[in-house]
């Protein structure tokens, strides 16, 4: 057992490298360049004989238990927290009312387009739609900072993204909970949306304090980096197994709480912490498109690029849908969301991490699991090939007052 699972794990993490290599030579973006290098190492361990052991079905717990905790912790803790405060407001009315008009705009959409009552149901529609409603602009914010953007945009687009990453985390849990018919029809929906939700943020908080307590306790530079790191997949751990609320959101309140508390440590205890949550992030973001591109399989898109498509352009609409409303509302407040800036979360919301997560932990037992994963993987794809590498002269073009 361990030497499988040892197998495994370096299988991934020299796929993971062989990526970053080609990010190097080729210049591609990382995540593609992952990507690729999975898709190729898919291709090329069935001919040499190998069976690897990683299954679509079998990957729900690395993704959610191993992958996601590391991921939106090292995101959170770049959050400038003085910026998150400002927008705060604009950020929470995205990743609430802004998830659920995109879940069900897209599902809507998704189900006229491909839609059937047995083959590909509105449950299936509505789980489709709670996966694309979380966005991944990491890509994104590393191009705003090489444009010397304002810092509020690109703590705009980091601060939505982290907060809708939860929501539509527990949003996916309500329906999927419906589609396995573990949930009860009766059921609250709302308040258990919002006791999840706000249940994380609540424990994230404590665990947050608590860490900061430890690490002033320690006074240890590789100390602080094992107590942050334990807090994340600890949290997550005890969030999602133990106490049933939201993990995500309890990995963003813990990073927020503990980086505020140790606010006066950062050339202390806090100067390595930065460089081990890089190289974390790096190697865990790696990992995530390189297993993408092992369940990729060229039967998607001959059999299901109409899907796909269809997915494509509900997604679009429902984002724009969706930040257009939200931004209307913010007018009467007190940091409004502009219309130039409302154009660049438009386009820059593109799909990565969440979504990939999500769609991975689906049951293979589902019927309509291989649909829903083609369509979440096209909309990635055309989320890197196209948004991202369009996103820069879309930025320049505004800098030069043309729109």
């Amino acid at each position: 057992m361990i030497p499988e699972l040892l197998g495994q794990i370096l299988f991934l993490s020299g796929t993971a490298i062989v990526g970053m290599l080609i990010h190097r030579l080729l210049r591609l973006d990382l995540t593609l360049a992952c990507l690729g290098a999975g898709i190729l190492a898919g291709w090329a361990v069935p001919l040499l004989g190998i069976d690897t052991g990683i299954r679509a079905h079998s990957l729900q717990d690395l993704v959610f238990f191993v992958i996601l905790p590391v991921l939106i912790f090292e995101a959170t803790w770049h959050l400038d927290p003085a910026l998150l405060k400002r927008w705060l407001s604009p950020i929470m009315l995205l990743a609430t009312l802004g998830v659920l008009v995109s879940c069900f705009v897209t599902a809507g959409l998704v189900y006229l387009g491909v839609g059937h009552p047995t083959g590909f149901p509105w449950i299936a529609a509505l789980l489709t739609g709670a996966i694309l409603a979380a966005t991944d602009p990491i890509a994104v914010v590393s191009q705003l900072k090489t444009l010397n953007a304002p810092a509020d945009l690109g703590t705009l687009f980091e601060g939505e993204s982290l907060f809708n990453d939860g929501a539509a985390v527990v949003l996916f849990v309500i329906v999927f909970s419906f589609a396995t018919g573990s949930m009860a029809e009766s059921s609250n929906h709302l308040v258990f949306f919002g006791t999840v939700f706000l249940g994380g943020l609540v424990l994230g908080a404590l665990l947050g304090l608590v860490a900061a307590i430890v690490v002033l306790l320690l006074g240890k530079v590789p100390a602080t980096s094992v107590v942050l790191v334990f807090t994340a997949f600890g949290g997550f751990y005890l969030a999602e197994e133990l106490l049933h609320v939201s993990g995500i959101m309890t990995i963003v309140a813990s990073a927020l709480v503990a980086r505020i508390a140790l606010r006066e440590q950062e050339t202390t205890f806090l100067s390595g912490i930065v460089d081990t949550w890089n190289w974390l992030g790096l190697l865990f973001n790696s990992l995530l498109f390189v297993l993408m591109g092992l369940v990729i399989t060229w039967d998607m898109f001959r059999e299901q690029w109409l899907a796909m498509v269809i997915a494509i352009a509900a997604a679009l609409a429902a984002r724009a849908i969706a930040v257009g409303f939200c931004g209307v509302l913010t007018k009467p407040m007190l940091r409004p969301i502009s219309g130039i800036w409302q154009v660049l979360l438009f386009w820059g919301g593109l799909r990565g991490a969440i979504a990939i997560a999500l769609v991975l932990s689906l049951p293979v037992s589902l019927p309509y699991w291989w649909t829903i994963q083609s369509m979440v993987f096209g909309v990635v794809i055309f989320s890197l090939l196209v948004q991202g590498t369009t996103f820069k002269p879309l930025m320049r073009y505004i800098e030069k007052g043309r729109l």
